[in-house]
Parts: C-alpha cells; sequence; structure tokens
C-alpha cells in the first residue's frame, strides 16, 4: 500500500492536520506539494504520529508542533499558512523560505483527498520478469511511475504486485510495443538475447513513426550493444537512430552487479529523465 493509501486508511479512524509545501522561494529541503499529515494523538501510540514529509529537521519538528497545537485548540475547517525562512527562523543552512499550509481532515475528506494529493506518474514499460525485473518492480513502487510489467512468460509474474503495477503477458513481446502510451520510458531486460533484439527494433520502428518514447534502455554490456548494433544495422536502422538507445543503462558509478544494485542505478537513471517540478 501507498503512503497515500495508508493515510486515507489511518483517517478512516483518527483525524489529522495536512501539512503542504504551499510554496517555495531559494534553496529548501522540498518541492511545492509534498505533504505531510499529524495524526492526532491516541492511547496507546501503536502507530506512527506522522505520515510522509515535508523537508525533516527544524522546520518539520516545528510544523509538527503546530499542527498539534491547532488540533489541541480545536481549529476551524480549512486552510491556515505559515512561513518560515530557514536560515533566520529555524536556523538551518538551506537559506530559502518555505510556506506550509495547515489543514485539519477527518474521514469525511477523503475522497478530495485522494483526488488533491494522487501524484503524477509517469509511464514505464518493463518488459522482463527476471531478478533484475522483480527487483526494479520493487525500487519503483514508491516512485512517481506506473509500470506495465511485459513478458513472453505470463507464469513469471508474482501474485501480488506493487499499486500502479500492471502485468501483462504478450507473445511475441515485441507486439506490446505499439501500444504503449505515449511517452512511456521502455526498460528492456528479457530472458533472452532473440527477444530484447525484437523490442529493440519494435521500439526504434515506433521512434521512426512517433518519435514518442523519451527513454529506452536496454540491460547488457558494451559487448552485447555492440552485437545488437550491428544486427539493427543490418535491419536498415540508421546510426542517429541507434543512438537513442542506452546500453548499458543505469547511472554510471554504481558498482556492483546484483540485481538490486543495478535496479537502484536504473531507477536514479528514469528519475534523471523526469521535468524538474
Amino acid at each position: 500500500m501507498n503512503r497515500l493509501e495508508l493515510f486515507l486508511q489511518r483517517l478512516i479512524h483518527t483525524p489529522a492536520v495536512l501539512v503542504v509545501v504551499a510554496a517555495v522561494r531559494g534553496s529548501v529541503p522540498r518541492e511545492v506539494g509534498a505533504w505531510m499529515a499529524v495524526f492526532a494523538q491516541t492511547e496507546p501510540q501503536t502507530e506512527p504520529q506522522t505520515l510522509g514529509t515535508v523537508g525533516g529537521g527544524q522546520l518539520e519538528f516545528d510544523a509538527v508542533s503546530h499542527a498539534r497545537s491547532l488540533m489541541q485548540n480545536g481549529a476551524a475547517p480549512g486552510l491556515t499558512l505559515r512561513r518560515y525562512a530557514l536560515g533566520p527562523t529555524l536556523g538551518q543552512c538551506c537559506g530559502g523560505d518555505v510556506q506550509l499550509s495547515f489543514e485539519p481532515v477527518s474521514a469525511a475528506d477523503i475522497a478530495p483527498l485522494r483526488q488533491r494529493l494522487q501524484p503524477v506518474h509517469q509511464p514505464v514499460a518493463l518488459f522482463g520478469g527476471g531478478h533484475v525485473g522483480q527487483a526494479l518492480v520493487r525500487v519503483l513502487a514508491e516512485l512517481p511511475f506506473t509500470l506495465r510489467w511485459i513478458d513472453s512468460r505470463g507464469e513469471v509474474f508474482p501474485r501480488d504486485v506493487p499499486a500502479h503495477v500492471v502485468c501483462e503477458h504478450s507473445d511475441p513481446v515485441q507486439r506490446a510495443v505499439p501500444l504503449l502510451p505515449a511517452g512511456a520510458r521502455v526498460l528492456v531486460m528479457s530472458f533472452s538475447h532473440a527477444e530484447d533484439l525484437d523490442v529493440v527494433a519494435a521500439c526504434l520502428l515506433r521512434q521512426r513513426q512517433q518519435a514518442d518514447l523519451p527513454f529506452v534502455g536496454l540491460i547488457g554490456s558494451r559487448t552485447k550493444w555492440a552485437s545488437f548494433r550491428q544486427r539493427l544495422l543490418a535491419r536498415g536502422f540508421t546510426e542517429a537512430e541507434l543512438a537513442q538507445i542506452n546500453c548499458p543503462i543505469g547511472v554510471p558509478g554504481v558498482l556492483g552487479k546484483q540485481p538490486e544494485v543495478i535496479a537502484v542505478a536504473v531507477a536514479a537513471q528514469l528519475l534523471q529523465t523526469l521535468a524538474p517540478r
């Protein structure tokens, strides 16, 4: 269950104050829209009293304290704003200004909160249900992506997958490429080099026709890509078209070949493709 659903589930029984970064100026720890829920204190305290973060440190400590005072004093419904100059007011070295909104919420607010706080997710198509693919699914679960997980072997998918993950059996696997949503980031890591080659070729053909896949990444070594490059040139693709394929994938400088390590490096590379907020 993602953070938003955890918040809304707890809100059924426990009121809270929703704290949101409403505006920023200069160097600050979080972006506009980041949120934290501060729950009413209950006895016994068996669950965390906050969920999410607006930046941590003294800023968050003060925000939690202010949210508690609002609940204790019976604040009226609606937003109130509070400005923090991080250096002069809180002694934090960021130096910028943050404006936080504080809003008492309860179970009656669940539906509009779900609509307001639902993050914008970018589509990712992951071809391959192997060890690295499974590790990537776990890493991407809390990141701003919706995942279409595709394999020619329908039995490889686990029974339970995180939210925003749809499993799809496609045989032949490359048949799924023309059906991907525009703007999808594509990761190719099937169990078969032949399948990988067919998926990459299908992506290149789609790029030639539509140019709407902002990132296509292929798992493997430089030796694998050299072999693929020759085969793709033989299929009629140009050097300029092949330059659109990222292989090896993952941010440079991350050592280790364990599936979880590769997954973190690839997830970081995907995050680099997102436009700054």
